[in-house]
């Protein structure tokens, strides 16, 4: 019920600002061109506003309002792979602080010498599944590696995994039979990331075979429940993408699964650009999109997944 009264809320606000705009452009038609800077400027706020509503109109899917899990895997390459990962995150956790989303860390595991090798993330605000569900895939990074001598281009990948949160509406039956719990301590570069006590937990669900990690409280009580919800989300998310392998196997469709199908490229050297594969979107404006404007890849995405089916 809150959603719909921030919709139509929102709605309200774009219907406001079109009749300003309205006003002003009779002024302007009046010859009084002293408002046609602010009639540009409220033009340009229009569409903006526009853009973004249209966007959350497409966010309908049965999970698409709640928190997202957010896992960034570093790839093959060691330093240079672990690296990129870290680029990333700062890539996200700066797009995260725009939107006024809350961010916690679940688990950490830092690189062996910078970076990180897997980071995971719950984050919590208004349709943050919805907005991030078509970052789940391999990025790739092309440029001249800071840690190569010679000056060699190099390329990386990471792998970004997004789940929904699940919350108490979804029924997921776990057999505690089907279990394999294990604690450790917790890993990491030092501060937060390092405790002196096994509280670190480690969940196996024998027969899927998925794992999960968390570490982020001194509490081992309170790691396995956080590590209990990630697992939950895990299967959810098989069980989605189980559905979704019916429905091409009925469509006639074959999905290409693997590490080399990069779902975006992000290209340091000879040029600047990062492109989107599969919706054709990009920028030259690489600084930009690694301080999180990826607002055109997201928007890009939801229109084409829906276009596309």
């Amino acid at each position: 019920m809150n959603e719909e009264k921030d919709i139509v809320k929102e709605f309200e606000s774009i219907e406001n600002i079109f009749f300003d705009e309205e006003v002003l452009i009779d002024f302007v038609s009046m010859g009084e061109d002293d408002f046609t800077d602010e009639l540009e400027e409220k033009h340009n706020k229009l569409m903006h506003m526009i853009d973004n509503f249209d966007t959350k109109m497409l966010l309908d899917g049965e999970y698409d309002s709640n928190n997202a899990i957010v896992t960034i895997h570093s790839g093959a390459g060691g330093t240079e792979a672990c690296d990129w990962a870290d680029m990333l995150y700062r890539m996200y956790m700066r797009w995260f602080n725009t939107r006024g989303f809350k961010v916690t860390e679940m688990d950490y595991m830092a690189g062996d010498s910078v970076g990180i090798k897997s980071i995971t993330l719950l984050v919590e605000g208004t349709r943050a599944y919805g907005y991030l569900k078509g970052e789940k895939g391999v990025h790739r990074l092309v440029r001249i590696s800071p840690f190569d001598a010679n000056k060699k281009r190099h390329t990386s990948f990471a792998s970004v995994d997004i789940m929904p949160e699940v919350d108490d509406t979804v029924e997921i039956t776990i057999d505690s039979g089907d279990l394999r719990i294990d604690t450790y301590r917790a890993s990491g570069a030092g501060g937060q990331h390092v405790n002196m006590t096994d509280s670190a937990v480690r969940i196996t669900h024998i027969p899927t075979g998925v794992v999960v990690t968390c570490q982020r409280e001194r509490s081992q009580l309170s790691n396995r429940e956080t590590a209990m919800k990630l697992l939950k989300s895990k299967l959810l998310e098989l069980e989605m993408k189980k559905k979704e392998e019916e429905l091409k196997k009925i469509q006639g469709e074959q999905s290409d699964i693997g590490w080399g199908n990069q779902i975006r490229s992000y290209v340091f050297q000879p040029y600047t650009m990062v492109k989107d594969h599969r919706t054709g979107v990009e920028s030259g404006n690489i600084r930009a999109v690694m301080d999180g404007d990826i607002d055109d890849f997201i928007n890009g995405y939801l229109r084409w997944s829906k276009n596309k089916n």
